[in-house]
């Protein structure tokens, strides 16, 4: 009788023989052979080229020729104590199957093996989406090290009750509190195992609790899957472990507030008060004393009064738009961001303060500063760390979560049971450039929900009169684009055999020049007339300029221009229409 080879769960043999004796396991517990004692051996042939499974079975004594057994490399006899340890392995998995807590376990590649119900609920994933898979194809950490299961293969290292925060496929961020440990026999790792406990409750409460402090969101409320969006949020996910002040740039309705609490609500500073002041609010004869405080006797009716910055002592402060501050307040911030102390006004003394600055600006930042509208040191001060919050025209694809997450919460406002919108709206919100970005898209779905009856598809129709012709009007200039498109590219095709004639490199150098003595006479034109040109105006000169020399080296591709440039091709195509530069002139 052939012997019977010995594997451990978590063997020291190589790996076909564990993958061996798992299937064999399983086909044992399915029931597709009983009577496996002494007097019966099986085995199991792993056919790699047709990825199967052939189940052999003899009876001890009778014998089979060599031909009809697979060779020894891949072959893995079963017997009463590899049985034992089937019951077992099966006693485990419906152990594991029943934990309230999630357990995912990886092989020294970081390929899922085993992934529990449990931990699927967590993540909000089916286990066939994550088995057999590389867990960075599947999650994206936004934490440098990377996954804690990863980190224990590396490092070989084990780590209890640690918090990470994560994104699944889907974009939606997930927090759990892990002990990671790695697998390991005879020094070598075989792979790791994590156990996370959910915290989602833990955190509505802690919300909740924060929420008395002023904060609503956390990185959870922030709604999008696009990868600009999400680049910006795993930078400001960074930034909360710190304590170095956050610049927040983006134009009016991005979401600049809800990342300003999200960084807030993820630092260490979590328990501590988060001030939040909209310096465009309050007259300047007013925020001096606001801001840093009064003593009694200042002024008239004056008395002593602690300001905002020590107010946040121990927290956040959140300065929103800032560009509205003074140049004179501005000056007194600054100092104080430096000394990290405070001056009441009408006092001598300062007073320590532990504070961290965050701040928000709705314009380019270098703009203000040529407009004096910000003081060139703060803003290298305050930019230790600068968010860019992508506006909703960059962003378009994730205009369709955004709608059903204001539907959702709308029906609960409204006792409404909206569905889905139709197909014509979804087309005319990706047409619609949103100058107001998501709070304009907000407040377009809330007026178009006011409207509703019993419907359950929200329609064009449904959408106030004056918002309605904005979006028809953006529908019909998307069809027309389209149309131009089309025919250009018929045009382009008919002439592309007569422009093969010509010599490419003459035509190019000639269109070239061309091109800049078209601009360089413009810049002439006004030279003699004594315009010389405000400094905006010489700024929007030169951009052009540079766009386009980029896109004539580019032929006019607007993709490959906007990778030169280091922008996105809608950001691009803002700054085309904005100097008011055609690409189609560029095109040979």
């Amino acid at each position: 009788m052939p012997t019977c080879a010995r594997v451990d769960l978590f063997g020291t043999q190589n790996g076909s023989r564990l993958q061996s004796l798992y299937r064999a396991c399983k086909l044992y517990l399915q029931g597709s052979f009983t009577q496996l004692s002494y007097e019966w051996i099986a085995a199991l042939y792993i056919d790699t080229r047709l990825s199967a499974s052939t189940l052999l079975h003899a009876k001890a004594g009778v014998g089979m020729s060599s031909s009809q057994l697979p060779s020894s490399q891949s072959i893995c006899w079963i017997g009463e104590r590899d049985v034992e340890d089937a019951v077992r392995l099966r006693l485990l998995e419906g152990l594991l199957k029943g934990l309230d807590e999630g357990v995912h376990i990886i092989d020294a590649n970081g390929m899922t093996v085993y992934y529990n119900r449990k931990m699927a609920d967590i993540e909000g994933m089916r286990p066939g989406d994550v088995i057999g898979k590389r867990i960075e194809d599947v999650f994206t950490f936004p934490d440098a090290a990377g996954s804690t299961l990863l980190q224990a293969v590396r490092l070989r290292l084990a780590r209890e009750n640690v918090k990470q925060t994560y994104f699944n496929q889907s974009g939606k961020a997930i927090t759990t509190v892990n002990r990671t440990y790695p697998i390991i026999a005879d020094g070598r790792v075989f792979g790791a195992v994590e156990i996370a406990r959910d915290v989602t409750p833990v955190e509505r409460l802690q919300n909740q609790l924060l929420g008395q402090s002023g904060v609503r969101y956390t990185f959870a409320s922030i709604v999008g899957s696009s990868p600009v969006l999400r680049e910006v949020v795993e930078q400001a996910m960074r930034a909360a472990r710190t304590d170095s002040s956050v610049l927040i740039i983006g134009e009016t309705g991005t979401g600049k507030e809800l990342f300003a609490q999200s960084v807030h609500a993820a630092s260490s500073r979590s328990q501590g008060p988060f001030v939040s002041q909209n310096c465009a609010a309050i007259p300047d004869s007013l925020m001096e004393g606001l801001l840093f405080g009064t003593a009694r006797g200042a002024f008239t009716g004056a008395v002593d009064r602690p300001g905002l910055l020590e107010q946040a002592d121990g927290g956040t402060l959140l300065l929103d738009e800032l560009n509205s501050l003074s140049p004179p307040l501005q000056a007194k911030l600054l100092r104080v961001l430096q000394e990290r102390a405070v001056r009441r006004v009408g006092e001598l003394k300062d007073r320590h303060i532990d504070v961290r600055i965050l701040a928000t600006i709705n314009e380019d930042p270098l703009q203000a500063i040529a407009a004096g509208r910000l003081r060139e040191d703060l803003y290298y001060r305050l930019s230790v760390v600068a968010l860019l919050i992508p506006p909703l025209r960059e962003r378009k694809e994730d205009i369709a979560q955004l709608v059903e997450v204001f539907i959702e919460k709308l029906n609960r406002r409204f006792g409404l049971a909206v569905e889905r919108m139709h197909p014509t709206l979804r087309q005319a919100f990706l047409a619609y450039d949103w100058p107001g970005n998501v709070r304009e898209l907000e407040h377009t779905v809330e007026g178009a929900m006011n409207l509703l009856q019993d419907e359950r598809e929200l329609g064009l129709s449904h959408v106030p009169l004056h918002l309605r012709r904005k979006l028809e009007r953006a529908l019909q200039e998307n069809a027309s684009r389209e149309a131009t498109a089309g025919v250009g590219a018929d045009r382009k095709q008919d002439t592309s055999a007569a422009r093969d004639e010509t010599s490419g490199a003459e035509g190019d150098a000639a269109d070239e020049g061309a091109r800049g003595m078209d601009f360089a006479s413009r810049t002439q034109d006004e030279r003699v007339a004594g315009r010389v040109g405000t400094w905006r105006e010489r700024v929007q000169q030169a951009e052009r300029q540079i766009l386009m020399e980029v896109l004539a080296r580019h032929g006019g591709n607007v993709s490959a221009t906007a990778r030169e440039l280091g922008l996105s091709r809608q950001n691009l195509q803002y700054w085309l229409r904005e100097l008011a530069v055609d690409p189609a002139v560029y095109r040979k």
